[in-house]
């Protein structure tokens, strides 16, 4: 009877029976507390207390954790906290060497001034076209170097060179740089003497005394100046000339680890805007005639045809030779890039003297003038460079002299 009469008893509610066991587990803990602390001195950590003393140590479970920032790959563009780089070279920072002239100024630039080395990356302000070393606006309008300059690049080769080679010591060095003997060479193409392969030839020094180089294309037009470039730039004694080949000494007193500070670019920068080569009209003839010399120009036979970056030494030689007979030339540039038989002609204008005609039909025609007079200077090199040493002794000879890459130079292109 009493079973049934607890069962048929209402049970109290959820919520109450929740309330009631609450109460009694927090008295059953503060009970139990207190006489573990009078038998024991023992007080139960914050877990066992019925408030817990810190409730931040405990967070809950909804809680979202600090998201890490995203990963950002380095950027060398980024010089936060970086200095700026600064060289000592006594020159400006161009992009080509041989294929600009500081004497000829632009018209116009076909973008802002960005500095192809980074912004903030080089302690020289970039002008659009170069990176001069003295501030530009101290400049003269001339535009001529500073002797200061001059000076100082003449003292550092002086330094970097020692006492010149003899004769038995050049042909040892000739002879390592021959093609079967080492692969290391230094290619100058279309572009000319680049800055960055200012760097590729001191990187080829740290492991020789000298290194090759090998000239292809429109700066082998003038041979002469990009010896000169190549010595007046890297501080170096060209030892031997066959050709296109090169071999460049470092020098005596070179020391790969006191080599000067290279920043290089990191891209190439826009060409600026320069005067245009051929007028409408030819300087002392009327639009007629000039019309009527373009039209003859492009009939006469051609003198030669240009190969593709070939070797084109023996081009301003040529033309000189072909002015003795007649007085238009013309030369079938087909297969070549616009701007490499635009910079050609600019360079036979200088170098024959001449007038340009036209660059149609990828032909270059040229005009030796009115009052043209032969020129009789030595100015070319020859096919081979001759060089003494201080006793006398002649070193190397178009007779006993090898090729450096074994085989006879190439020419600027046969007759047709």
């Amino acid at each position: 009877m009493s079973l049934n009469h607890l069962s048929r008893r209402k049970l109290p509610s959820p919520p109450l029976c929740r309330t009631l066991l609450t109460g009694l587990l927090s008295f059953s803990t503060t009970t139990t507390s207190s006489k573990l602390h009078q038998h024991y001195s023992f007080k139960p950590p914050p877990s066992l207390s019925s408030t817990p003393q810190n409730p931040n140590r405990f967070p809950s479970v909804n809680t979202k954790k600090k998201q890490k920032p995203r990963y950002r790959p380095p950027s060398s563009l980024d010089r936060t906290g970086i200095k700026p780089i600064k060289s000592d070279l006594p020159f400006d920072f161009r992009y080509s060497y041989t294929e600009s002239s500081p004497t000829v100024r632009p018209i116009g630039l076909r973008e802002p001034k960005y500095s192809p080395f980074g912004p903030g990356r080089l302690d020289r302000e970039w002008t659009g076209v170069c990176a001069p070393a003295v501030d530009p606006k101290a400049r003269s309008v001339e535009g001529a170097d500073d002797p200061k300059l001059e000076e100082k690049r003449r003292k550092m080769r002086e330094r970097v060179q020692g006492e010149p080679l003899t004769g038995a010591e050049r042909r040892i060095l000739v002879e390592k740089c021959q093609r079967c003997n080492t692969k290391t060479q230094v290619n100058l193409g279309r572009d000319g003497l680049t800055h960055n392969m200012l760097n590729d030839i001191h990187n080829s020094w740290k492991h020789a005394e000298a290194v090759r180089i090998k000239c292809l294309g429109v700066p082998t037009v003038d041979m002469r100046n990009v010896c000169t470039q190549l010595e007046d730039k890297t501080f170096g004694k060209i030892i031997h000339r066959h050709g296109s080949f090169l071999v460049l000494f470092r020098g005596r007193n070179y020391h790969p680890k006191k080599r000067p500070m290279i920043p290089l670019m990191l891209w190439r920068p826009h060409e600026p805007v320069y005067p245009r080569l051929i007028k409408t009209t030819i300087d002392g003839l009327s639009i007629e005639e000039t019309k009527e010399m373009r039209k003859r120009g492009l009939a006469v036979p051609a003198l030669t045809k240009l190969a593709k970056n070939g070797y084109y030494g023996s081009l301003v030689p040529m033309v000189r030779d072909a002015f003795l007979c007649s007085e238009l030339v013309r030369i079938d540039c087909q297969g070549l890039e616009r701007s490499d038989y635009k910079k050609i002609g600019c360079k036979l204008r200088d170098l024959v003297p001449c007038i340009l005609v036209t660059f149609e039909k990828e032909q270059i025609v040229v005009w030796r003038g009115k009052d043209y007079e032969p020129v009789e200077d030595g100015y070319f090199l020859p096919e081979r460079e001759i060089f003494d040493d201080p006793v006398g002794n002649l070193v190397c000879s178009g007779e006993d002299s090898d090729s450096l890459d074994g085989t006879a130079a190439n020419r600027t292109g046969d007759d047709e």
